[in-house]
């Protein structure tokens, strides 16, 4: 037999095995296998690899890691056509062990239920039951064609088609429904929708008059819910139904704590303006946002749990295993660390952690920021490590003082004459007390600093330029509101976010 007949044939079964494993696992609500098996290569990857991705591919990281798994599945699925036509049922075996993996995996995932291996074992069933008749379609027509009987083989080449484009494209469909209902059509997407956040009883500070300058290009001074990073180990966004949702605040303390979705609706919530921020963000990076928060203080509810002495570190945990070590000392202090259930103005969306995530000013959300957040164990550095701690990142990640130039972009082309450098600049929980800019080596020449809305915000800049023509090098530094100056040294994302001056070219003409 061919082997590109052979290898079609495990094409087709595989595809078809697949997306109707997919689609049964939106239909019942169980773990996609798909997903599952993501969400494995994801933990298994070495720190190295995980920051190669974010830098290749920023938040697209997750979509080329889906594209990645379907192509080596289908790598797997030629390769077991081709087999199974030389040595029969070798290629059915080699899938039916893939599938066995699958199930393995998934059952093994932090939140699996029995329910989560159906899908996969479906999956399973339906391609190693179809790549047998498939190759056994693709048969006749090799013999057809060796023996000279050319009608014979037309019409084995027509069943052939046939039989392995129809399951191919029953596969393909089935896995396109099963994406388009989990994108717009989710139980949890329903649920948001139909929510309205009390109004809160502590609203922000209003954003002072000049905190936004009006410079085109500049990145918004309050970043929209659309346009704000996600850089997180979910493959696929867990749905959380409020009504379910609860919070279990206990370890090292002398009262357990536990707290439902109306019970956190009740309390008198509060909005305040956070800048968050990821440890992978390079120097001039977007790895970075502002928004408007509405939550309830952690240290609220730890003081009711009571830590008891010797307890330095909260251990969080999200609905999907994920867990991130928070220093107790900043989640009972004056800053606005909070459970959060709305982000400008709205519930939070379900790639931000809906219903409930925390939002700790000053941290590097690796250590703070976790998302669709079940549980709270009040512990010790030294007892537990978290999901990157393990991985070999820094145990506490205080955001760096850092600054980064917008206008004008990296490799522009500008027109010579009146022009304007302007970026932003932060120093979570301290504040920016200036911004400086420097030209082909030049002097540092001091920016106009616009007023922050709060220490816990970026602050935008701006300074006024004079364009010649010909190649130019800009750079930036900022100074803490404490006097601390943006070091120049450059040091990689690992272990505990970059350092070094943002620095762009570009060319006046």
């Amino acid at each position: 037999m061919r082997r590109w007949r052979a290898a079609v044939c495990g094409l087709a079964a595989v595809t078809c095995g697949a997306g109707l494993g997919e689609a049964v696992a939106v239909l019942t609500g169980a773990a996609s296998p798909i997903g599952a098996i993501g969400d494995a290569v994801i933990d298994a990857t070495p720190p190295w690899a995980k920051e190669l991705a974010i830098s290749l591919f920023g938040t697209a990281d997750k979509a080329v890691l889906v594209v990645s798994v379907c192509l080596v599945m289908l790598a797997i699925a030629a390769g077991a056509g081709i087999w199974d036509a030389r040595r029969p049922p070798a290629g059915r075996i080699v899938v039916a062990t893939a599938a066995l993996v699958g199930v393995a995996v998934v059952l093994t995932r932090p939140d699996a239920a029995p329910l989560d291996a159906v899908p996969a074992v479906l999956a399973g069933v339906v391609s190693v039951c179809l790549l047998g008749p498939l190759i056994q379609r693709a048969a006749p027509v090799d013999a057809a064609l060796s023996s000279g009987a050319t009608d014979a083989a037309g019409v084995s080449r027509r069943s052939f088609v046939a039989w392995t484009a129809g399951a191919g494209a029953l596969g393909v469909l089935a896995g396109l429904g099963a994406l388009a209902v989990r994108l717009g059509g989710s139980a949890a997407q329903a649920v948001r929708s139909a929510i309205r956040l009390p109004a809160p009883a502590v609203t922000a500070p209003p954003v002072p008059p000049g905190a936004a300058l009006a410079v085109e290009g500049l990145g918004p001074l309050i970043t929209p819910n659309a346009d704000f990073y996600r850089i997180d180990t979910a493959l696929l966004v867990p749905e959380v139904d409020p009504s379910t949702w609860s919070l279990r605040i206990h370890g090292l303390v002398d009262h357990e704590v536990a707290l439902s979705w109306q019970e956190l609706l009740a309390l008198p919530l509060e909005e305040s303006t956070t800048t968050l921020m990821c440890v992978s963000n390079p120097v001039g990076g977007e790895l970075i946002g502002n928004a408007v928060w509405l939550g309830y203080p952690i240290r609220h509810l730890l003081a009711l749990a009571r830590p008891q002495p010797g307890a330095d570190m909260v251990l969080s945990t999200s609905a999907d295993g994920f867990t991130a070590s928070t220093p107790l000392e900043v989640l009972t202090d004056d800053r606005n660390a909070i459970l959060a259930v709305g982000m400008n103005g709205e519930p939070l969306p379900p790639e931000h952690g809906f219903p409930v995530r925390m939002v700790v000013p000053g941290l590097y959300g690796y250590v703070s920021a976790t998302k669709w957040v079940v549980d709270l164990e009040v512990t010790r550095f030294a007892d537990a490590k978290a999901y990157w701690t393990r991985n070999g990142w820094s145990e506490r990640g205080p955001v760096k003082l850092s600054s980064r130039i917008d206008v004008p972009r990296a490799g522009a082309a500008l027109a010579a004459g009146d022009r304007v450098i302007a970026g932003v600049a932060w120093k979570q929980h301290t504040g920016v007390g200036g911004v400086e800019v420097q030209v082909d080596g030049g002097p540092w020449t001091p920016a106009v600093l616009a007023t922050a809305i709060s220490a816990d915000t970026w602050v935008q800049w701006s300074l006024p330029w004079r364009a010649e023509r010909g190649s130019h090098t800009i750079r930036c530094r900022a100074t803490g509101a404490d006097g601390e100056q943006q070091t120049g040294e450059v040091r990689p994302v690992v272990p505990d976010g970059a350092t070094g001056w943002d620095e762009i070219s570009v060319q006046v003409g």
